[in-house]
């Protein structure tokens, strides 16, 4: 199969959907690779670690899009490169349909087989491909929520580890999933004051069982959510429902109730946000303020440290990449559901339920276009 990465398009992303050794492990396997010049760059690959990995280099990313069967990607393909897609093409990156109806209606219009990394499972239930950035979201959102909290960022001017003498800043943590945990992991090791909420008893039993005392849980209940809230000097979203729209946890007519200079992180903003007055921002223009709380939504976070995300999410990616080339996408979704569970569309037909009951869609079951 004609594997095709193109460069990442989205503003302020870095990362690069296929490292050199992924490459090298698909010429391994018979494959011929195409990678768009410079496409690497941000990660610190060159074309020349491709070019000796056994992968062509091409000019331009139409080039890529004419000559692959495959394309692989980071983030969701932006306008002008939905309009390269073609009928019969495989296009296997993150999408995040469920708060993007033009996104969604242009792939249904492409004909393509469209494989969302995000809703792709495992035997435990969890979220293989979205678990390393979600690792890496959940690291840094204390970093960035400690920065926008920053006095000259427009923030409360709270240091999250305190001082001798002073109290240490408040962080909650609402959701206690992959981001959640390493959120509440960091902030604590910045020494702040951490509680993580969740709904699910038996993770917030091994949130107590693993963590012990290093960061507090509760119970996610609204009034529960809202009375931390209103303590908290720096809030934290990294609620997810697989596939699906985020829940709105924080209304805008509540942000009068929050510290004045309050900062909120958004790391569910792929998915619409969780926070009523959430809208996506980039790396070049982060924070933007309502009523007075500071917002922080880049809608690609993982891509302010671009090298560590894409040697993530290179070793997540690549037996399911190897898989679908070597296969053939029907006999891998055949061989694998957990794969089939990544089929958000396929020649013209919604395959995910969340997605088409998030936008009011007709969708299949994914199982029927087999």
């Amino acid at each position: 199969m004609h594997i095709g990465c193109p460069k990442e398009i989205k503003p302020q992303e870095f990362r690069v959907g296929l490292t050199p050794a992924a490459a090298h492990e698909a010429v391994v396997h018979g494959h011929t690779v195409t990678v768009e010049t410079g496409a690497g760059l941000g990660a610190g690959f060159t074309d020349a670690d491709y070019i000796a990995a056994g992968a062509a280099i091409a000019g331009t990313a139409e080039e890529v899009f004419a000559a692959a069967d495959l394309i692989v990607k980071v983030k969701e393909p932006q306008a002008v490169e939905r309009k390269r897609l073609r009928d019969g093409q495989i296009l296997f990156t993150y999408l995040h349909l469920a708060p993007d109806p033009d996104q969604t209606h242009d792939l249904l219009a492409s004909g393509a087989t469209c494989i969302a990394y995000e809703t792709v499972t495992d035997d435990r239930g969890g979220l293989p491909l979205l678990a390393p950035m979600s690792e890496v979201a959940g690291r840094l959102a204390p970093q960035v929520g400690a920065w926008t909290l920053q006095k000259a960022n427009g923030g409360r001017g709270v240091l999250l580890g305190g001082v001798p003498g002073v109290a240490p800043g408040r962080v909650l943590v609402i959701g206690g999933g992959v981001v959640g945990t390493h959120a509440a992991k960091v902030a604590a090791g910045m020494g702040a004051d951490v509680t993580v909420l969740d709904r699910s008893l038996p993770r917030l039993r091994y949130l107590d069982d693993v963590f012990g005392g290093t960061f507090k849980n509760g119970y996610a209940s609204a009034a529960n959510t809202m009375d931390l809230a209103r303590q908290a000097d720096l809030i934290i979203g990294a609620v997810l429902i697989p596939g699906a729209a985020a829940p709105k946890l924080i209304s805008r007519a509540q942000l009068a109730e929050l510290k004045p200079g309050a900062a909120l992180v958004d790391v569910a903003i792929d998915q619409g946000g969780c926070f009523e007055t959430s809208h996506a921002t980039t790396h070049q223009d982060p924070i933007y303020e309502v009523d007075g709380i500071m917002h922080y939504c880049v809608a690609n976070m993982p891509g302010a440290v671009a090298r560590t995300s894409t040697l993530a999410l290179g070793n997540a990616t690549l037996p399911f990449l190897l898989a679908l080339a070597d296969k053939g996408w029907k006999q891998a979704c055949r061989d694998d559901r957990h794969l089939l569970e990544g089929l958000n569309v396929h020649a013209g037909k919604l395959t995910y339920a969340a997605v088409g009951k998030a936008l009011g869609l007709p969708f299949v079951d994914a199982a029927s276009v087999l």
